[in-house]
């Protein structure tokens, strides 16, 4: 695999051709966090934004994502595409988006999906399904007229990659891998090849 100049571009056209042979959903990532004793924590996001400042997703702050990434300002992150044969693997420094990012892709979203951003009190204990239920019902009747505003504890992290790696299966697990590092967002990248 030969370096291109911009990791970034890379992703761009990896990213492409995964939606066109993905099954579902080609922008999810798996985000790893770390709680307040350093115990990794992963789950599945869905990719919403990227560019050269880095990669975007949202949430609830008060999730048990948010917190920990409000507490401590880094993450990881990985694609798989399976239907490729390939995955990129991220790490890097988070910060919070701007609030007109947010609010742009809040006001994006499906009505029932931000009504249940209100709704949902994510990663805290659920008594019963019909107290969800019963939430949803008394935003939705709040928000029944007009558009319905970002609660101010939902909004989107950034990660600015100081590691992005191409991955890429070849036959009798001699795979590429191609790595980009650099020290800073203002730094230059340099790179290299890693054995499998």
């Amino acid at each position: 695999m030969t370096p291109a100049a911009d990791p970034f571009a890379l992703f761009s056209a990896w990213l492409k051709q995964a939606e066109a042979s993905e099954p579902n959903d080609a922008n999810a990532m798996a985000l790893a966090t770390a709680d307040t004793d350093g115990l990794p924590n992963v789950r599945m996001v869905l990719l919403k934004d990227h560019d050269a400042r880095g990669f975007v997703f949202y949430t609830n702050f008060e999730s048990q994502k948010g917190t920990e990434l409000l507490a401590n300002r880094q993450a990881a992150a990985v694609f798989h595409w399976k239907s490729l044969r390939r995955q990129v693997r991220i790490r890097g420094a988070v910060s919070v988006v701007s609030d007109a990012e947010a609010d742009a892709y809040f006001a994006s979203r499906a009505r029932d999906s931000r009504i249940g951003a209100w709704a949902s009190q994510q990663s805290r204990p659920l008594e019963g399904r019909f107290a969800l239920e019963a939430a949803v019902a008394k935003y939705a009747a709040r928000h029944a007229i007009g558009e319905v505003p970002r609660p101010p504890y939902w909004s989107g992290f950034r990660i600015a990659p100081s590691y992005i790696e191409f991955w890429t299966d070849k036959p009798f697990r001699l795979h590429e891998r191609l790595v980009y590092r650099r020290a800073d967002a203002a730094a230059p990248w340099a790179t290299e090849q890693l054995y499998p």
